[in-house]
């Protein structure tokens, strides 16, 4: 009987080998299926199992995928660096979760300080220790990308602000999202919407706008270009833009109803209302983009993006370029997935005014 304390450290094959009285070769044989020359004998087998029972063996995982090329884990890269909670990030992260559980594969999270510096460190990420990668919201451009990404690893972007030669990208149609969201105000007849957007680097702030301006030309309806505000994607974020822009309105009328290009900055409005002592929706509406966790919460009128959705389906054809290459079968890069919107009703959303209110 063999003295080893499974408590001071886990059992390896050469240890169940010598408690069986065979090589670790054989061991190995019987425990993870390694090829071997020699037949084993049931008897043999049996010690084998039998040793490996007394001595709580279990596989080394990362040894095993490596002897197989594949280790059944998806790495997830994105910034994650804020004051506030990614509502975002984590909305698409569970569905990554819930589909990476349903695939079999193990899921590693790589924070990166920002796109900038952090694209360097992306070949380091795949250094074995992943089968693919997901990038989240990426801000690289195409040249970095094909600079800086392994051609020997398989990617999958989610709302990539470029399009990345090789990279098929999931995202949500956030040009069509914010059009409706808009012609749905101005049917109600708020015909002053003030839009707090993103910033003016992001492809889906500009797509969020370029829906506001649509809408209005749609229906044939002129609005300043001051009523289109850039910002970041944060609720102080919002509620400084909205502040300051009645700041610098005072004695003009209050918009209708505010479009504001997250939820996130939707509730910045909220804030930046609510300490002027104006009401929403009595006074003016407010509405998000988004439909994260603190939305409903909220009860705030917005634009669903399916976010868990994409989380889905950026797993699945991650895993599904991955078993590709793993079996040997060509790998062009699948086309990338647009998923529809929608209206989400709330209680932040009402009729307008019948008389308007001046900013005060």
């Amino acid at each position: 009987m063999s003295d080893l304390n499974p408590s001071r450290r886990a059992a390896t094959l050469a240890d169940v080998g010598r408690e069986a009285g065979v090589s670790a070769m054989a061991a190995s044989a019987v425990l993870n299926g390694a090829k071997t020359s020699s037949r084993i004998a049931p008897a043999t087998r049996d010690r084998i199992l039998a040793a490996a029972e007394r001595l709580q063996y279990r596989r080394n995982g990362a040894a095993h995928g490596l002897a197989a090329r594949r280790l059944n884990t998806i790495g997830v890269a994105s910034t994650l660096a804020s004051n506030e909670l990614n509502q975002y990030f984590l909305e698409v992260f569970n569905g990554v979760i819930e589909a990476a559980a349903a695939e079999g594969q193990n899921t590693t999270v790589f924070a990166l300080p920002d796109w900038q510096a952090g694209a360097a460190r992306i070949a380091g990420l795949c250094d074995g220790r992943i089968d693919g990668l997901l990038l989240l919201a990426p801000l690289m451009d195409a040249a970095t990308a094909a600079a800086m990404l392994p051609p020997h690893v398989p990617f999958v972007a989610v709302h990539a602000n470029h399009a990345l030669a090789g990279v098929p990208n999931v995202e949500s149609d956030e040009e069509a999202g914010a059009y409706r969201m808009v012609r749905h105000l101005l049917e109600l007849q708020h015909w002053r919407i003030l839009h707090v957007g993103g910033p003016t680097w992001s492809l889906g702030a500009r797509r969020r706008a370029e829906g506001w301006r649509r809408a209005h030309a749609d229906a044939g309806i002129a609005q300043p270009e001051d009523h289109v505000l850039h910002t970041d994607y944060s609720i102080e974020a919002g509620r400084r833009a909205l502040e300051d822009w009645l700041q610098a309105h005072r004695g003009r009328e209050l918009p209708q109803a505010v479009f504001a290009g997250s939820d996130a900055i939707a509730l910045g409005c909220l804030e930046a209302l609510a300490a002027r002592g104006l009401r929403v929706p009595e006074d003016l509406s407010v509405v998000g983009f988004d439909d994260t966790l603190v939305a409903r919460s909220a009860h705030l009128a917005t634009v669903r993006q399916p976010l868990r959705e994409m989380g889905h389906r950026a797993v699945q054809l991650l895993v599904g370029r991955i078993e590709a290459r793993h079996a040997g079968r060509p790998d062009p890069a699948p086309p990338g997935v647009v998923l529809p919107t929608e209206l989400v009703p709330g209680r932040s959303l009402g009729a307008p005014r019948a008389v308007p209110l001046a900013i005060a």
